[in-house]
């Protein structure tokens, strides 16, 4: 193998002088560096090349914090959506919402005003078509203190009376329905009558009164109360049932019948509440006379 050649001394004193020399001529001039020249013009052309090369790197080198910010951005994007999503959700059931506040609201104010401790309920069925009978059932039964020949109301009247029960349901006849007979007591006379259902529940429905006293002639938007049963079963004193719409006079038997519209509209029937006892043991919050809520 041939030796490797070593550069000569005297060309390696040769470069360390003529660096020292340039570096001297660089540091000591004033009006610039003598080497500004070769510098400019090396600069000229390896500038263009390292502009070059750093705009191509550069999006490389970006592209890690480009995904990241992607990802981040996705994120505040789903954020968006589901905030939106809850808010329109809001929105359509702002309505709902607040009716069922305003119902819980005025049961509340019939406890009060009324004197009597209620159980709320809410109306999950109706009764079917095919069996001829205005009922609904309710989400409450024997587990909340409730049994047949219960009083059912809401915050605008009598609604009807307990039918039979489960632990959790029970069934409840509207007064509206045919086979209903509810008494009851007509305006500041006090007279007495019987309202029977003509077993419709749409807004055209309608009760029909036949007073005790048939040569009585009741007047027409007087307020028909209940007229309360033996034992306040099925029903207690005092319940507001409806209106006087109309009165009829028969010239044959000299009677007179009255159309009831009632307060309740038993097409929209929602929560409701059942009479019970102050201080009934039940499966949920009770209602009490005055307004608080007991067990």
């Amino acid at each position: 193998m041939a030796p490797q050649k070593t550069p000569s001394r005297w060309l390696v004193v040769a470069l360390v002088l003529a660096s020292a020399s340039l570096m001297t001529l660089d540091a000591t001039t004033d009006d610039g560096s003598a080497v500004d020249p070769a510098r400019q013009a090396v600069g000229e052309v390896f500038g263009p090349i390292e502009a070059g090369t750093t705009a191509v790197v550069r999006p490389v080198s970006g592209i890690p914090e480009w995904f990241r910010g992607r990802d981040s951005m996705r994120d505040e994007i789903d954020d968006l959506e589901a905030e939106n999503a809850e808010l329109r959700a809001q929105v359509r059931t702002s309505g709902f919402n607040r009716n069922r506040l305003a119902e819980y609201d005025g049961l509340t104010a019939a406890a009060e005003d009324l004197g009597y401790a209620l159980v709320p309920a809410r109306v999950i069925g109706l009764g079917p078509s095919q069996s001829f009978s205005a009922t609904v059932t309710i989400d409450a039964g024997s587990r909340a203190g409730l049994h047949p020949d219960m009083t059912v109301l809401n915050n605008d009247g009598l609604v009807g009376r307990i039918l039979r029960v489960t632990r959790t349901t029970a069934t409840v006849l509207l007064i509206v329905d045919a086979d209903s007979t509810v008494g009851g007591r007509v305006g500041e006379t006090m007279d007495l009558g019987f309202l029977s259902g003509q077993g419709e529940t749409s807004d055209d429905a309608g009760l029909d009164l036949r007073l005790v006293d048939q040569s009585v002639v009741p007047a027409r938007d007087d307020t028909v109360v209940t007229w309360g049963s033996d034992g306040a079963a099925p029903y207690v004193a005092g319940v507001p049932i409806g209106r006087v719409s109309e009165v009829y006079s028969s010239l044959r038997d000299s009677s007179q019948r009255a159309l009831i519209e009632p307060f309740v509209d038993f097409a929209a029937l929602d929560l409701v509440g059942v009479v019970v006892p102050s201080g009934s043991e039940s499966d949920r919050a009770v209602i009490e006379a005055d307004g608080s809520l007991g067990r």
